[in-house]
């Protein structure tokens, strides 16, 4: 609940909050890992455990004006962020995507960002769809660190 009230807080500044999270420390800014045009980081509203996005660090809003560069790196850290993901938290799939546009669900439409979801078998119960929320176990700054720890080098 704390990372959702902030959230709320974060939400109602100005400006674009992936282009403001590369400047905060990793902790601060729920960064798992830096590339060179690229980074990994937590989602504040995560749909599990272990949400995180990709986005490039320069502000283009859809998949065909990245450069090859940034797709190249997104690609690379997504191969990556799965195989963390499948380490330490032993999750069985993944829902990855990119919604590009607010009519096709994008919530922060003017900067690029992958969703990198991962699924366990009977992750799914009855809290989301009667209770419309969403429990996760874990902290989103434990699993931030856990994701970060088990990044290779």
């Amino acid at each position: 609940m704390a990372y959702i009230a902030a959230g709320a807080e974060v939400n109602r500044g100005s400006g674009c909050p992936f282009c403001a999270a590369p400047e905060k420390s990793d902790a601060d800014g729920l960064i798992v890992y830096r590339g060179t045009h690229a980074y990994a980081l937590m989602n504040l509203f995560p749909y599990n455990a272990g949400h995180m996005l990709i986005c490039p660090y320069r502000h283009v809003g859809v998949y065909d004006e990245a450069s090859p560069e940034e797709i190249d790196e997104i690609s690379r850290i997504t191969q990556t962020a799965m195989r963390v993901m499948r380490t330490t938290s032993g999750c069985h799939g993944f829902n990855i995507g990119m919604n590009q546009g607010e009519v096709a669900g994008a919530g922060v439409e003017e900067h690029l960002h992958q969703h990198i979801v991962p699924r366990w078998r009977s992750d799914a119960n009855f809290l989301p769809i009667i209770g419309r929320t969403k429990a996760l176990p874990q902290l989103l700054g434990d699993v931030r660190q856990a994701l970060a720890d088990a990044w290779p080098a």
